[in-house]
């Protein structure tokens, strides 16, 4: 099943695991040390990322990693870009307002 990368981080618990495996790649026990839930929870908000692509399996021997697939992070990152420029350009015109006000005064 294809899910939807704003699924996968829609849950706190999945964006925590993301933040985990930004820093570095983590096995599943690794990453369950972590949470106060057992390894098959884990391996469930895994498997829903690894579905997203958010983050990609590496083996080492019988060990499985996760790390973070960057470019699904910057797909969200361009999502996000849109409503950015909008924030800042009512910031922006909030600052020029609140320098006006404080010229007259």
């Amino acid at each position: 099943m294809r899910r939807d990368i704003f699924q996968a981080i829609a849950d706190p618990t999945r964006r925590a695991i993301i933040a985990l495996i930004a820093i570095q790649a983590m096995t599943p026990s690794a990453i369950a040390d972590h949470f106060d839930m057992t390894r098959q929870a884990i391996s469930k908000h895994m498997k829903i990322l690894t579905e997203c692509e958010l983050v990609k399996q590496e083996y080492e021997g019988r060990e499985i990693y996760y790390q973070l697939e960057i470019d699904k992070m910057k797909e969200i990152d361009k999502w996000l870009e849109q409503f950015r420029k909008i924030w800042e350009s009512r910031f922006e015109k909030l600052d020029q307002l609140l320098a006006t006000i404080k010229k007259k005064k």
